[in-house]
C-alpha cells in the first residue's frame, strides 16, 4: 500500500457490500452509482428507482466503463481509474455517456476504492440541468450581442442618410430629451440652425397644447424600446405634423430618432424637397437612390459626371450595377447584402463606362423603408489617385479582368499573365514610394538598378493583358 493509501482508512471490509452501498449512495445524494472491478469493467449499476437517469444504463453491466462514454472523454475515465487505484479516491471528473439514437448525458463522477484490490464505487451527478442553464445563458448572451450589433448597424444606417432626408430628423438624448443632432430639414422647419437646435428640449418646437403629448411619446419610446407616432402642431404655425420616435442604442447611451413630417401643408413639403435637391445636387460625392432591385430612381450631378452622362433621365430605371463593379467582394452580392443587413460601408469598387473601368471609388449603401416602398441609398466617393497609388486597386482590377478570361485561356497562361501584372504593379509601387529614384526603387525590390531599368523597358513594350 502506498503512503497515500496509509492516510485513508482501509475500506476493504466493505467490498462485499459494494452494490448495496451504491444503491444507498444513489438514494441519498447521487443520480447514478457504478461498481467497477479492477479491470475497469462495470459490475453493477444503481439509479434512483423513481426517476432513473437513463433506463439503458443497466445494460452497461459487463462492459468496460470507458466504452460507455464519448470518445473525447474516455481519457478522463482512464485517468480517474488510475488515480483511484493509486490513492484510493479520485477527484470529480465530467464525462459524457453516449446513448442510443445519438443522445448523450453529461455526468460528473467521483470515486472511492474498497481496499487494495477491491472494487471501485463511482457516484455520478446528472449535469443536464446545469448544462441547460449554461446553454440558456450562452444563448441569452449571444442574443444580446446580436441585438447590440443590430443597434449599431441601425445607428450607422441612420447617420449615413441623416443629412439627405426629406423629413425633419432629430437625434434626441433619451435621458434628458435634449436634441443631440438635427438635419437640414429640421433647421428649416424650426427656423433655427442645426447648432442652435442642439441642447434644446425636443418639445420646444411644438405649441403648448402639443408638448405634453410629444413628451409622452418620447418617454414611452424610451421606456418600452418600441417606436411610436402621433400628431402635433408646430409652435406659431397651423401646420399639423406627424411625429415618430424610434429608440436606438449609441455608444454613450440610449438615443431617440425623431422624425417630423408635415401632413397638411404641401408648400412646406415642397420646400423641404427643394432643400433635399439642393443638398444632393451640391454634394461632391455621387448620391443615388434605387428601388429594392437596384434600379435607379434618382441620381445627383456628381454621379452623372462619374458615369459621363448629361442627364438623370439617361440612368433612371436602369440597374445601378451597370456602372459599378465592387472589387474582390466576399460573400453576398452588394444589393443582397444591403437588403439582408440594411447597410454596407466603404466597399472598394470601379466605375465602368461602356464596360471599361474609368474611376476608383468607395461605395456606401443603406436600406430605406418608406411605407410599403423599400429603397436603397448609395453614396459613391471617388478615391483620389495619389491616395490610392500605394493601394491594390489597380492590381485587383487587373486580376478581375483576367478572371473574366477563365475558360478562354488555360491556367498556365492565366498565371503567366497574372505574374506580368503583379510585376508591373510592384515596380510602379516601388518607383512611386521612392519618387522615381531608380536606384532606391531597385533596392526596395532587392534587384540591381540595371535589372529594374530592363524590367521597365520590357513592360513598356509588353501588352497590358490584365489591364
Amino acid at each position: 500500500m502506498s503512503s497515500s493509501d496509509s492516510e485513508l482508512p482501509d475500506l476493504g471490509a466493505l467490498a462485499p457490500w459494494a452494490s448495496e452501498i451504491a444503491r444507498t449512495f444513489v438514494s441519498l445524494s447521487g443520480d447514478i452509482a457504478l461498481v467497477i472491478d479492477s479491470g475497469g469493467v462495470i459490475q453493477n449499476v444503481a439509479q434512483g428507482a423513481g426517476d432513473p437517469m437513463a433506463a439503458s444504463a443497466y445494460d452497461w453491466v459487463g462492459r468496460p466503463w470507458v466504452d460507455t462514454v464519448s470518445e473525447d472523454t474516455r481519457s478522463k475515465i482512464e485517468n480517474l481509474l488510475k488515480e483511484v487505484s493509486t490513492t484510493g479516491v479520485a477527484r470529480r471528473r465530467e464525462v459524457r455517456h453516449t446513448l442510443q439514437h445519438g443522445d448523450s448525458i453529461p455526468v460528473a463522477y467521483s470515486a472511492v476504492r474498497f481496499g487494495v484490490d477491491g472494487p471501485v464505487l463511482a457516484t455520478g451527478r446528472d449535469l443536464r440541468a446545469i448544462a441547460a442553464i449554461q446553454q440558456r445563458f450562452l444563448d441569452s448572451q449571444q442574443e444580446m450581442e446580436r441585438g447590440y450589433w443590430r443597434a449599431r448597424q441601425a445607428e450607422t444606417r441612420y447617420r449615413l442618410l441623416f443629412q439627405v432626408a426629406t423629413d425633419a430628423v432629430l437625434v434626441v438624448d433619451a435621458t434628458t430629451l435634449h436634441i443631440v443632432e438635427a438635419n437640414q430639414a429640421a433647421s428649416q422647419m424650426f427656423d433655427l440652425s442645426s447648432e442652435q437646435l442642439v441642447d434644446r428640449l425636443a418639445t420646444l418646437g411644438f405649441e403648448e397644447r402639443s408638448r405634453a403629448g410629444v413628451e409622452e411619446l418620447l418617454t414611452t419610446a424610451r421606456a418600452t424600446g418600441q417606436s411610436g407616432e402621433m400628431r402635433a402642431r408646430l409652435l406659431g404655425r397651423f401646420a399639423m405634423t406627424s411625429v415618430a420616435a424610434t429608440p436606438f442604442r449609441a455608444d454613450d447611451g440610449m438615443r431617440l430618432l425623431v422624425r417630423i413630417r408635415t401632413v397638411d401643408t404641401p408648400e412646406l413639403n415642397s420646400a423641404l424637397s427643394g432643400s433635399l435637391a439642393r443638398l444632393v445636387d451640391d454634394a461632391h460625392d455621387g448620391v443615388v437612390v434605387t428601388d429594392s432591385t437596384g434600379r435607379i430612381l434618382m441620381a445627383n450631378p456628381a454621379f452623372l459626371k462619374l458615369v459621363r452622362l448629361n442627364g438623370e433621365a439617361e440612368v433612371r430605371g436602369l440597374p445601378i450595377m451597370d456602372w459599378l463593379a465592387p472589387i474582390a467582394q466576399p460573400g453576398l452580392p452588394l444589393l443582397q447584402q444591403v437588403r439582408r443587413d440594411g447597410l454596407a460601408r466603404r466597399i472598394p469598387a470601379i466605375v465602368k463606362v461602356a464596360h471599361e473601368p474609368v474611376s476608383q471609388v468607395e461605395l456606401s449603401a443603406a436600406l430605406l423603408t418608406e411605407g410599403d416602398q423599400e429603397c436603397i441609398g448609395f453614396t459613391v466617393r471617388i478615391v483620389e489617385a495619389d491616395a490610392a497609388s500605394d493601394s491594390p486597386y489597380e492590381l485587383n482590377l487587373a486580376i478581375q479582368n483576367l478572371a473574366r478570361r477563365i475558360g478562354d485561356l488555360p491556367l498556365s497562361a492565366l498565371m503567366a499573365a497574372a505574374a506580368v501584372v503583379a510585376e508591373r504593379h510592384f515596380v510602379q509601387t516601388a518607383l512611386q514610394r521612392t519618387h522615381d529614384d531608380v536606384t532606391a526603387a531597385a533596392a526596395l525590390l532587392g534587384i540591381s538598378g540595371d535589372s529594374l531599368t530592363s524590367l521597365q523597358k520590357r513592360q513598356e513594350r509588353a501588352p497590358r493583358k490584365g489591364d
